[in-house]
């Protein structure tokens, strides 16, 4: 398996709430610069082609991610699908933030919801963005086998492909630090809103741009390539499910990420 287990400061609970929340809003930004949001749209439609669901369970969703611009495209095309954003350690300010917007079919959970625990979770299609390189190996395919097993619609997205040699990640890894603190210091200016706390700990302080660069290098390597993830999918149940391994896209046909997508196969 290529995927290195390094760790990520996100993954401690110990991180204070306002790194985190600050780490998170930047991810936020990340998305829309980059145009995630309209990829994940592009693939819920195809998934729900192949299988029918009225709501979107998001698991990882920290602050939101992309999944609340992913559901106002969503209803602008009229598919009518109820948003519910879960977390395992979920920021109770963000919670009550997006919940008091009274956003239309959107809710955040207030408990948190293990991920792993899939057979648990309400019905509806299964999201994971850019969150299941955080799973160790058993923990995943834990999470494809009960999506499996359950016959549970599942999406998972990842921005990132693993595909550079380890050994030139390393050699690379202080420039891309470098450029990702950088980066950092710019996308601040364009996370809404800009807390105080998020301005002293990257401008005076910078304790964000030093976590975000680390983890974001490290999300890089523990993300699973195709061959990883081939080792990871449950035993074919080719007669009632379907698993697809892919780049994902945008509709100009640029290549961003890739998606784990799995369904149950529909009667016929």
């Amino acid at each position: 398996m290529k995927r290195l287990e390094l760790f990520e400061f996100e993954d401690f609970n110990w991180l204070p709430i306002f790194i985190r929340s600050g780490i998170t809003k930047l991810i936020i930004v990340l998305h829309r610069f980059i145009g995630t949001s309209e990829v994940i749209t592009n693939l819920i439609i195809e998934i729900q082609k192949k299988s029918h669901f009225n709501q979107i369970i998001d698991l990882g969703s920290g602050a939101g991610g992309p999944m609340l611009d992913v559901i106002q495209r969503l209803q602008s095309k009229h598919t009518n699908l109820e948003l519910i954003l879960t977390d395992l350690y979920p920021n109770q300010t963000i919670v009550k933030t997006i919940n008091n917007k009274k956003l239309a079919h959107v809710t955040y959970s207030k408990t948190a919801l293990d991920a792993t625990n899939v057979n648990e979770v309400s019905q509806g299609l299964k999201t994971m963005i850019a969150s299941f390189h955080h799973m160790k190996p058993n923990i995943a395919k834990k999470i494809l086998k009960s999506a499996q097993d359950s016959n549970s619609p599942i999406l998972i997205y990842e921005i990132a492909k693993n595909t550079i040699p380890t050994l030139i990640w390393w050699l690379l890894l202080p420039i891309s630090l470098l450029i990702l603190m950088v980066m950092s210091l710019v996308m601040t200016l364009f996370v809404k809103p800009l807390s105080l706390a998020q301005i002293v700990s990257t401008y005076l302080i910078p304790i964000i741009p030093i976590i975000y660069a680390w983890d974001g290098q490290a999300s890089l390597m523990r993300t699973y390539t195709f061959k990883d993830v081939k080792t990871l999918l449950p035993e074919k149940d080719e007669k009632n499910y379907e698993w697809i391994i892919a780049d994902a896209q945008k509709l100009n046909g640029k290549k961003l990420g890739y998606c784990i997508m799995g369904y149950p196969k529909m009667n016929t």
